[in-house]
């Protein structure tokens, strides 16, 4: 009977997670199943996975093929190399001992990957997370300045007004007091032609004198025809 490893899909939709299991290859995908060998839920970050490695190995050896996802889950998880070093010892070139030394150096090195990456993930949402305080901070502040500004007393309001528009009365001021100093050459002007007055007011006298003889002056009597 030809055997898989491969994976069977559980949960709801939108959010699966898969049991790694050994089926007979003629069996449906969420079918029957021999064996129950581990889990793998890719909806947290990094995924869960768990193997039971030894009982993965032993279906190995008897021939059980898996398929390309379930090749890279326990490869992963060390499977693939505690068979192949299984194999050697099966060979002679290594002893039980030496495998599992070899083996449990590779998990502790995984382990040192797997954790950093956990903590770099860890960083990256703590620093995600500050980010998104510290602009919800300056958009209460802005909001809370906003408030502010809008309960002042109109009275303040009107003041700022008032005090902005100063300085366009003293402008208005200087203009008009400009407009006044280049009037003053046409007053003196008109002051300079006084003189004219006067000469008038002179002459004045002596036609009254002569209008005054004129009427004094008897008509001459009329030369009988």
């Amino acid at each position: 009977m030809p055997v898989k490893i491969r994976l069977q899909r559980h949960g709801k939709k939108g959010k699966p997670f898969y049991w790694i299991v050994a089926a007979d290859a003629r069996a449906k995908r969420d079918g029957k199943y021999l064996e129950k060998l581990g889990i793998y839920n890719p909806n947290t970050n990094p995924a869960t996975i768990e193997v039971n490695v030894d009982n993965s190995v032993e279906w190995l050896n008897n021939g059980a093929q898996p398929t390309d996802t379930a090749r890279a889950i326990l490869s992963y998880k060390g499977v693939l190399l505690k068979h192949h070093l299984m194999g050697g010892v099966r060979k002679g070139a290594l002893t039980e001992e030496q495998a599992e030394e070899k083996f449990i150096a590779w998990l502790a090195e995984k382990e040192k990957l797997v954790a950093s990456k956990v903590s770099g993930l860890d960083k990256a949402k703590a620093d995600a997370k500050a980010k998104a305080l510290a602009a919800e901070k300056e958009v209460n502040e802005k909001r809370a300045l906003a408030a502010a500004e809008a309960e002042l007393p109109e009275e303040i309001v009107e003041s700022e007004i008032v005090v902005e528009e100063a300085p366009k009365a003293e402008e208005a001021t200087t203009e008009v007091v400009e407009e006044t100093a280049a009037e003053a050459p046409a007053v003196e002007e008109k002051t300079a032609e006084a003189p004219a007055v006067e000469e008038t007011a002179a002459e004045a006298p002596a036609a009254v004198e002569e209008a005054a003889k004129e009427e004094a002056a008897p008509e001459a009597p009329k030369e009988e025809k």
